[in-house]
């Protein structure tokens, strides 16, 4: 086959596919930043309570383009995984101020 014809096979990437990811990536992120998993670079576990944030907001602003987009259960996966960011945020937030 030709590269043309195998290209023209391709289906196209969704936006939602890619958003996606990027809750994936964040979440995975915010839980680095709070110290829960160690760092996807560096191997190390630190904690950085101001990045952690902004990471459990962008996944949380991202998960509202997807919603409208999901089943009953994907709703309540992500709803869940936001949730367990805020809770852990706020539990380790207590123990740094403590």
């Amino acid at each position: 086959m030709s590269e043309d014809s195998t290209q023209g096979e391709k289906e196209h990437v969704s936006v939602y596919t890619v958003i996606m990811a990027m809750v994936d990536q964040m979440s995975a992120i915010a839980w680095q930043k709070m110290g829960l998993q160690p760092d996807m670079f560096t191997g190390n576990v630190a904690v950085d309570l101001s990045e952690a944030k902004v990471a459990i907001d962008v996944t949380t602003h991202l998960a509202t383009f997807l919603e409208p987009h999901l089943d009953e259960d994907d709703k309540r996966r992500l709803g869940n995984l936001i949730r367990d960011l805020r809770v852990n945020f706020v539990g380790i937030g207590k123990e740094a101020n403590a």
